[in-house]
């Protein structure tokens, strides 16, 4: 168990948008809308302290079938978050609309904002949420957990050529992924450069005969937000003209604690592939 110091009550603790936090004493009454660091509450330790968590929160499943479902990413149930009375929601910029969390922050005290970019981020994530609930040691195990799993990523990065990549999310149209993702910059630090170079949208619709993929080494194809299986690699394959490998969405798209895995398993599947 850790330890419950004063040391650190008149800690000044910023996230994403500069919103102050201080040192919360006591149980807190947790609420999170975002799938990845619902399961970073639950490794930190405070699954006891987690009230509500969406239906697309799944990991760590066992744990959360008890936890109060509050709808989903952006169309939550409101009047039932309310119920719960939390003292805490997590929320992300990009997962959740801003109208919805303006409408909770009228009755919930602290909102945490997060918007991590690059797999970097983490490191600040989780130091924040250790230092906000007091699971400093744990928060810290896990940052070095990161940094250990980044260094192999870089020293892998370093002895291999750099491949251009499609990241397949969506069939029908189909969708990939720009630089400025999370997923991209995941991919990057393995030396996967996903393509295109530049894109006006996040996740643009491509057609295969775009000029930029005459320069494709490879297309993977995502087990999320679509979900494509075995059947579908000779079809792209025949499409792309470019070898064809699945992976999973959860470990190149998931933040929080999911990112070490995640970091992991790139760093393993591109030294095979490569």
């Amino acid at each position: 168990m850790t330890s419950r110091s004063r040391d650190h009550d008149d800690e000044v603790l910023c996230d994403a948008i500069g919103t102050v936090h201080r040192v919360w004493r006591g149980t807190a009454r947790i609420v999170s809308l975002v799938p990845s660091l619902t399961e970073l509450v639950c490794d930190l330790g405070l699954a006891g302290q987690l009230v509500g968590r969406t239906g697309f929160c799944i990991h760590p499943r066992d744990t959360l079938r008890t936890v109060t479902k509050v709808g989903g990413t952006k169309d939550v149930k409101v009047d039932v978050i309310r119920a719960l009375e939390p003292t805490h929601l997590i929320v992300n910029i990009d997962e959740n609309r801003r109208e919805t969390v303006d409408e909770i922050a009228s009755f919930v005290p602290n909102v945490i904002v997060t918007h991590p970019c690059v797999p970097e981020d983490n490191l600040a994530l989780y130091r924040l949420f250790g230092a906000l609930f007091d699971r400093r040691e744990q928060g810290e195990a896990l940052a070095i957990a990161l940094e250990q799993a980044l260094a192999d990523a870089d020293a892998l990065r370093m002895s291999i050529q750099p491949e251009s990549v499609l990241y397949l999310i969506w069939r029908d149209p189909w969708m990939t992924v720009s630089r400025p993702t999370y997923i991209s910059a995941m991919l990057a630090r393995v030396g996967w450069h996903s393509l295109p170079d530049a894109s006006v949208a996040r996740y643009p619709v491509i057609a295969w005969n775009e000029p930029w993929l005459t320069g494709l080494g490879r297309v993977l194809l995502s087990s999320e937000p679509y979900r494509f299986r075995a059947r579908h690699v000779e079809e792209v394959a025949g499409l792309s003209g470019a070898p064809v490998e699945l992976i999973d969405g959860e470990m190149a798209s998931w933040y929080g604690s999911r990112a070490i895995a995640g970091i992991r398993y790139l760093t393993d599947l591109r030294g095979r592939l490569a």
